[in-house]
């Protein structure tokens, strides 16, 4: 893989997005919006040339459609996932739920049903690129809040839970001794659960915390994220408390 964790572009000017649609009209409308935004962006309109652009731009994010030609959308993002811990925005014509889980278990951080709002395309984007480059304010959770401990305290920034060990001013997730690799959803997570540990976080507590905007959508998105966070930290470290949300074993 790439990087355990990507290198966020200092402004929205300086992000690099790639864009993959088949659809020409889409494309270039896309991609003519999101350059009025300050965006640099490169466009390809099929599969495998969207991975061939992603291996030599090396973007700060990846913007792809579900249905394309040669290598559909889910593939590319199993294929990117497999170089790079960039931030993936899926784009799904139809919004059907098949399409929506495959594209987060392939390794997506969101999705958008096509057509979007440029306002809401825009403001998803921007939620992925500040997730990046989140670092918390001193050695509390997300946001500077203080939950994970005392600012002032060196050990404070390091938290233990068995073996997994969360490095909140380092942005290093251990388990057994050895770095765990987390897309920057996975991490933002992470941290939330890792600072109420033992408190059951809903649904909507998540997408509001980890997802940074008022998205009131498909709680898909964070069963699918806790899916893949126990897969790489522990399938029992995180427990589901039904009818309510998850929780961090402490």
């Amino acid at each position: 893989m790439r990087s355990a964790r990507p290198s966020p572009p200092a402004t929205a000017a300086e992000a690099h997005l790639l864009l993959v649609e088949d659809d020409e009209v889409i494309r270039n409308t896309v991609r003519m919006l999101l350059e009025r935004y300050g965006f640099t962006v490169s466009t390809a309109g099929d599969g495998l040339t969207g991975l061939e652009m992603f291996r030599e731009t090396d973007p700060d994010l990846l913007l792809l459609d579900v249905m394309l030609p040669d290598l559909d959308g889910i593939g590319l993002c199993r294929r990117v996932r497999e170089l790079s811990l960039a931030p993936i925005l899926m784009m799904s014509a139809r919004g059907d739920a098949l399409d929506v889980v495959a594209g987060l278990e392939a390794g997506a951080d969101d999705y958008v049903v096509k057509p979007c709002e440029s306002a809401v395309l825009v403001a998803r984007i921007r939620s992925l690129l500040r997730r990046v480059s989140f670092s918390p304010a001193g050695a509390g959770a997300p946001g500077g809040t203080g939950r994970a401990g005392d600012a002032g305290r060196a050990d404070a920034a390091v938290l233990a839970f068995g073996d997994l060990t969360v490095d909140t001013r380092g942005m290093e997730v251990r388990r057994a001794g050895q770095v765990v690799a987390l897309t920057p959803t996975e991490l933002r997570m992470l941290l939330e659960f890792a600072g109420s540990p033992g408190v059951v976080l809903e649904r909507r507590t998540l997408l509001s915390r980890v997802w940074d905007h008022a998205w009131h959508g498909d709680t898909r998105v964070v069963d699918l994220h806790v899916q893949r966070l126990r897969a790489k930290i522990g399938a029992d470290r995180i427990e589901t408390v039904r009818g309510f949300g998850y929780k961090l074993r402490r």
